[in-house]
């Protein structure tokens, strides 16, 4: 099992939206923590056009071992076409706030 800590980040059309998959994650045992920055603006191509949206981005504390079930629940649940789902590697962090993020994200038995 690999338990390492990444930072997954999503956007949402608007907070309710934001707050219902925030909930699935948490509820699901699929992140620890997500937070949600609301009234950000988007600025991206798509389609072939430039354009712009205000948004809502999750934040969402996991682990590497939970990154594919996460992104099947943005997928899954997600009102976009073609939603955002990157994540990074996180390098270093307090040891134990590492190790929550591991134990919220580790099966349930």
């Amino acid at each position: 099992m690999n338990n390492k800590v990444i930072i997954a980040f999503s956007t949402c059309p608007d907070l309710a939206e934001g707050r219902a998959l925030a909930d699935r994650l948490v509820g699901r045992g699929l992140a620890a923590c997500v937070n949600l920055i609301p009234q950000l603006t988007s600025v991206y191509r798509w389609q072939g056009r430039v354009q712009s949206d205000d948004e809502c981005l999750l934040v969402i504390k996991t682990t590497e071992d939970s990154a594919a079930a996460v992104r099947d629940c943005i997928l899954q649940h997600h009102s976009y076409e073609l939603p955002e789902m990157v994540a990074v590697p996180v390098c270093d962090g307090l040891p134990a706030y590492l190790q929550w993020v591991v134990d919220q994200c580790a099966p349930r038995t």
